[in-house]
């Protein structure tokens, strides 16, 4: 062990494993028998550790795995050489011959994909499972949805690929259902479009963890939902129908008190002084800045737990501090103090959603933005 990991920790995440299987289990639990649960864990699974979440979740019973690239993809592979992965991003052509030797799913969005995988597939001798993503209205990824049934044509007479599943993505899930159940009828009216579509014979997905909300009846050819940020105990959207679903989060930031102390009215607060003093105070420096993912947009607005009650923050968020007003505390904390970013101290609790707005930014950015020098700390690992 070398020396730096023998040093105690001054700022950590902790990720509760077990939580996450738990909520993997209510979430499928809750969804019709017969829809698959395909676990995102792109951008090192929203945060929480790619090797160490995956394994989880494949545990837990998650019938596919979805990263955003190949790179993403050979991870899991080290854990396991055959469980089903679907990269979601696009795939660079110096990269289509991973496809087959990795044994992956690509998203395919243009005929030129189509033509490049179906050419990696024959040089390897396999066959490579792919999905059709359709665009409905994002404007990203996927073929538009008015030429969608040549490129289905196209996959389903090329000799080395096999169509397993076709999907789309929606805009403005957590914001605008209207759109949402837009680009879902526009999606289901495509489908309908394709000649010799057999869903019992591959995924037709639609529905991330915020899309749940206008999610249709069971005599639609849904199979299967893309879970992410909903699995980690976070709520996208207050009204989706998984609301009900009580996930628990898995996610907690820490850090520690680093020094205490006394100073007058009228002091200046951190770089620009843009906190002035209004009274005699009692601030802590905290081991936590903008350098582990406290984001300098919280400066003046956010809050940290400190012996169970929230301190404003004052001044301005630094790369590797952050000083807080701990007046009002009943006892004066010390050196070495835990203090709580993200989670439960005591009786209070500061979720992700809270802290992201803060910094007016999503959750999704929030967790991908907590950084490497920031250890994971897993509790309840798998066999526990």
């Amino acid at each position: 062990m070398t020396l730096s990991a023998q040093l105690p920790r001054r700022c950590w995440a902790e990720i509760d494993l077990a939580a996450l299987e738990r909520n993997l289990r209510l979430i499928r639990a809750s969804l019709p028998s017969h829809i698959r649960y395909v676990a995102v864990v792109k951008a090192d699974a929203y945060g929480h550790g790619l090797p160490q979440t995956a394994a989880r979740l494949m545990h837990a019973g998650a019938d596919l795995l979805a990263v955003a690239n190949i790179a993403e993809a050979t991870i899991i592979r080290e854990l396991s050489a055959d469980f089903p992965l679907l990269v979601l991003g696009a795939t660079l052509p110096d990269e289509d011959r991973y496809l087959a030797e990795l044994e992956l799913a690509a998203t395919v969005s243009s005929a030129d994909e189509a033509a490049r995988f179906d050419a990696a597939a024959r040089a390897a001798g396999k066959i490579i499972p792919v999905h059709l993503k359709i665009d409905t209205g994002m404007g990203r990824l996927g073929v538009w949805f008015d030429r969608a049934p040549e490129l289905y044509r196209a996959i389903r007479e090329a000799r080395h690929l096999r169509l397993a599943g076709i999907y789309t993505h929606f805009a403005s899930a957590d914001e605008d259902p209207e759109f949402t159940a837009e680009q879902r009828g526009l999606f289901l009216r495509t489908l309908a479009n394709f000649k010799g579509l057999d869903p019992a014979r591959m995924l037709i997905h639609a529905d991330n963890s915020a899309g749940l909300e206008t999610a249709p009846g069971e005599d639609a050819p849904f199979n299967a939902v893309r879970v992410g940020l909903l699995q980690f105990g976070i709520l996208p959207h207050p009204h989706s129908l998984l609301a009900r679903v009580r996930t628990e989060p898995v996610f907690s930031f820490h850090a520690r008190v680093g020094l205490v102390k006394e100073l007058p009215a009228g002091t200046g607060i951190s770089y620009g002084r843009t906190h002035r003093l209004g009274r005699r105070s009692r601030v802590a420096v905290i081991t936590a800045g903008y350098g582990d993912g406290l984001s300098r947009a919280s400066s003046n607005r956010g809050a940290v737990l400190v012996g169970g009650r929230r301190c404003p923050i004052l001044g301005r968020v630094c790369m590797d501090q952050t000083i807080v007003d701990v007046t009002g505390l009943p006892a004066s904390p010390r050196a070495g103090d835990p203090v709580v970013l993200v989670g439960r101290q005591g009786t209070d609790e500061i979720t992700v959603a809270e802290f992201s707005a803060w910094a007016d930014t999503v959750p999704w950015e929030t967790l991908t933005s907590v950084t490497k020098r920031v250890a994971r700390v897993y509790r309840t690992p798998l066999g526990l």
